[in-house]
């Protein structure tokens, strides 16, 4: 047996991949960012201590990765039910997590692809707060900090310019829960520099991924979404149907992976990459020892 990993970029995918349809071995996939490349390599170790052929192709975009799956080029990897949903499917409904599971797995099981249990680990869009500030002022909720700033107290948000300016992102979400920051009150600047704008005090509220590793590392809360604001962005393994006829056990088995991810843990194994510096290999490889998979 004989695992293969290989880094891809969109450019060089075309002629890189060779469509496995016919082939024994299973091809993970995975996405050019840490928590997914976590994943990728996660997904091998396991189907690789399985006894599977594994091959893994990570580092893609999302859209070359996907359409390598349309095309049997890639057999699985973990997808957010939010990027169907919006970005594959072009569904603008407003759906509630269930709502966007069941919609996602519909749609695509018309494209050959089964959507398998998803986790609880949701990348979503979030607002933080530095975790004793929120503490201190009693905001647990978007309602909380939207009540907080309506009695006058004047918060200042840190915001990446798409969300700043996107139709779904901080204009509707202010409307939604009835309160604004105030022009004067929002600071925008790159996704990068947001966390540690919020940890450094030089703003009291930030926009962030909710899994993002630097939640943890930064001591950072995490408001809850008590209106469902955000769209849910739940990470699932989803595998060709052909592959799973082929492998029906894979079904039980990436089943088992994707019951032990949640927000909390999907943050700190990307905090053990993006801020300890450890390799991805080896985060992933101890999170399966951990849990005996390996």
């Amino acid at each position: 047996m004989k695992t293969i990993v290989r880094t891809l970029t969109g450019l060089a995918l075309a002629g890189a991949l060779t469509t496995n349809a016919a082939a024994e071995e299973i091809v993970v996939g995975g996405k050019n960012f840490t928590e997914q490349q976590i994943l990728a390599s996660m997904t091998t170790q396991y189907l690789d201590a399985l006894d599977y052929d594994v091959d893994q192709r990570s580092g893609m975009g999302s859209s070359v990765l996907r359409q390598a799956q349309e095309n049997g080029q890639v057999d699985l990897y973990w997808e957010y039910t939010g990027t169907s949903l919006i970005n594959y499917n072009e569904v603008d409904e407003k759906l509630d997590a269930d709502e966007t599971y069941e919609r996602v797995k519909e749609l695509d099981a018309e494209k050959g692809l089964v959507w398998l249990a998803p986790s609880s680990a949701n990348n979503t869009y979030a607002l933080a707060m530095r975790a004793d500030d929120a503490e201190e002022r009693g905001i647990q909720s978007i309602s909380d900090l939207a009540e907080t700033i309506n009695d006058g107290d004047e918060l200042t948000l840190a915001s990446n310019a798409e969300f700043y300016s996107r139709d779904d992102g901080l204009r509707p979400l202010q409307e939604a829960y009835d309160f604004e920051f105030g022009r004067a009150n929002i600071k925008r600047m790159d996704t990068g520099l947001t966390y540690p704008a919020l940890r450094d005090e030089e703003v009291d509220v930030s926009v962030v991924f909710a899994t993002d590793g630097r939640i943890p590392a930064f001591d950072l809360t995490v408001l809850e979404d008590d209106k469902g604001y955000f769209p849910a962005y739940a990470l699932t393994p989803v595998i060709r149907e052909e592959t799973l006829e082929a492998h029906p056990d894979l079904e039980e088995q990436l089943n088992k992976l994707s019951e032990l991810l949640d927000d909390d843990t999907m943050a700190e194994l990307n905090a053990a990459v993006d801020v300890e510096r450890e390799t991805i290999e080896d985060v992933a490889r101890e999170f399966l020892e951990e849990h005996d998979l390996i």
